[in-house]
């Protein structure tokens, strides 16, 4: 019991010593004042311990865990990741196609398109089909960004993977290209057109949303797709 007290004695002198320091940066020192009276009662715990006063050494661990911010549960406050989430919390994340903002305390996720034809619209303001079309740009050339996009339509369209899947088999014939109706509307032409004017709506459009243009990837190869259905290429 003499440790014990001796213990709880130097852990009060410790206490008082810091407390006049606290009128200087009270949040910062009162943060520090428990910070070391946690670390010194978990230190005469130890000792206490290893003497065999079991009883003292639970009573000073506990009063040192909840200096330190123990909230039960089994979770430090002050490690990243492992404190309990409380209300109003956010977390963001920028790939090279999109910078987003993942809400806590409902799961919705938020942002904008920083790069390709959609850039700098919200992803609010995106449609089912054109987030299909951004997943679509980047599933190969920005895996991070299919990801997030993945999981905001899982979320708030979560029929998409099956409508992306009927809507390419209805515009592709059974080798597995497009049709050639659906290539002259890609194109923008009407059937017939002569070989210059496939070729120059094919060039227009390539100047238009070619990806090193800030355009997109999977409309660039769908028009490319499109005039060698045409031209038989």
């Amino acid at each position: 019991m003499q440790f014990f007290l001796l213990g709880l004695l130097a852990l009060v002198l410790v206490l008082l010593a810091v407390q006049g320091f606290t009128r200087a940066n009270p949040t910062v020192m009162a943060r520090q004042l428990k910070v070391a009276g946690g670390i010194l009662s978990l230190g005469a715990a130890a000792a206490f311990f290893a003497r065999g006063a079991v009883n003292q050494a639970i009573l000073l661990g506990l009063f040192g865990t909840w200096l330190l911010g123990w909230r039960g549960g089994g979770t430090w406050t002050g490690f990243p990741g492992s404190a309990q989430k409380s209300p109003g919390q956010t977390s963001g994340v920028t790939t090279d196609h999109l910078e987003m903002e993942l809400d806590h305390d409902t799961g919705a996720l938020s942002g904008r398109v920083l790069k390709g034809v959609f850039k700098g619209r919200t992803i609010e303001g995106l449609s089912p089909a054109e987030m299909a079309l951004l997943w679509q740009d980047c599933r190969f050339s920005d895996p991070k960004s299919a990801q997030i996009v993945e999981a905001y339509l899982d979320r708030e369209h979560p029929t998409w993977r099956e409508d992306v899947a009927r809507g390419e088999r209805a515009m592709r014939g059974n080798d597995g290209r497009i049709s050639v109706e659906e290539a002259y509307e890609i194109l923008g032409l009407s059937p017939g057109a002569s070989e210059e004017e496939i070729r120059r709506a094919h060039r227009e459009l390539m100047l238009k949303l070619h990806p090193d243009r800030g355009g997109s990837t999977y409309l660039a190869a769908q028009i490319n797709e499109a005039k060698d259905v045409l031209l038989g290429e």
